[in-house]
């Protein structure tokens, strides 16, 4: 077993997180965190936009925060600005690994190839169906019978990289994309602690390479799939 795989073992798994919205997920990590029921430890959120209420979460927390949404001058920043000074920010925090959590910004592969940590990202669809936006309508419009949302490692192309979890449920003759929406957000709650557990515990690796060779034996052919009636 290697040094890196121990030292998972034997300290908190330190997680830096990406918002934009209203952090119902980063609340989910906030409370399990605080319960001990998650072996992890925030090490700081970074958000795109300044009235994101995932700020507020994060700021009742004790967790530090930093907004990067306009410049000094007024001006929405760039992308590249943007990764610019996330970058920084996450060289200061250290974090084992960066979650994007509701986050609406599409980085560039430049910065998601030379992040400091592994990022993944939360979907709201069975990946490798349905990338993109607006999940939900468009599972409602093409008649499907199951839904749900993945987890997955985050590359240079929109929402194809490995999934690690994935939840689903059954689509209702009575679902709209806002009731499928909610239903779906509760997978997310249980999914997204339970694939940390796993990335904390080494159950599921947390290196790119692992993944592509699946070096690691308990690691199942297909994802692994959390089915709740919800």
């Amino acid at each position: 077993m290697s040094d890196s795989h121990t030292k998972i073992h034997n300290k908190p798994l330190r997680v830096a997180v990406l918002v934009s919205g209203n952090g119902s997920n980063l609340q989910v990590l906030i409370d399990a965190m605080q319960a001990g029921a998650l072996p992890i430890e925030i090490v700081g959120v970074i958000s795109n936009r300044d009235d994101a209420f995932a700020i507020t979460r994060a700021q009742r927390a004790d967790i530090p925060v930093a907004v990067l949404s306009h410049t000094d001058s007024g001006k929405r920043m760039t992308i590249k600005t943007f990764e610019r000074h996330a970058s920084t920010q996450l060289d200061e925090w250290q974090p084992d690994l960066i979650l994007l959590a509701g986050f609406m910004r599409v980085l560039s592969a430049d910065f998601i190839n030379s992040s400091i940590a592994p990022m993944i990202n939360l979907h709201p669809s069975l990946l490798p169906v349905y990338k993109g936006l607006d999940t939900h309508q468009r599972v409602i419009q093409a008649g499907e019978r199951q839904h749900g949302c993945s987890i997955h490692v985050v590359t240079a192309d929109l929402d194809a990289g490995a999934v690690l979890t994935q939840a689903l449920l059954e689509v209702l003759q009575k679902d709209t994309a806002n009731s499928l929406q909610t239903r779906v957000q509760k997978l997310e709650h249980q999914l997204l602690p339970w694939t940390i557990l796993l990335l904390a515990k080494g159950v599921l690796p947390l290196h790119n390479e692992q993944l592509s060779n699946q070096q690691y034996t308990c690691m199942p052919t297909l994802p692994w799939k959390l089915y709740l009636n919800s």
